[in-house]
């Protein structure tokens, strides 16, 4: 199981959640009331669940495609440790993720 810590863009609440390997990054939140859309139900159309990631644990994870970069060139917010959630999935060896939720999310779901 890996931990995933979900940090608010303002920074003052964490929400603790565990997830088995092979679970995508997007399910993971939305399933814990997170403000990430998912527009495009994780197609890679969109960049409305636009996480970002901790700075140490950004090097665990493989590197984002030239699709991924293209589509977080449409995010707002974006930093260089920005990954769309809908690209990142758990895997065995990683023990805990760190994503920071970014500023100006409006999620349209209403969750």
């Amino acid at each position: 199981m890996t931990l995933v810590r979900f940090i608010s863009a303002d920074g003052s609440k964490v929400q603790e959640v565990e997830g088995a390997p092979g679970e995508r990054l997007l399910d993971i939140g939305q399933n814990a009331g997170l403000p990430l859309e998912g527009t495009c139900e994780g197609q890679m159309a969109c960049s409305t669940c636009h996480v970002i990631v901790a700075a140490e644990d950004f090097a665990k994870l493989p590197k984002a495609s030239e699709e991924e970069e293209d589509m977080l060139d449409l995010a707002s917010h974006v930093t260089r440790h920005s990954r769309l959630s809908c690209q990142i999935w758990l895997t065995e060896g990683l023990e805990s993720l760190t994503v920071r939720i970014p500023g100006g999310v409006h999620n349209m779901q209403g969750r």
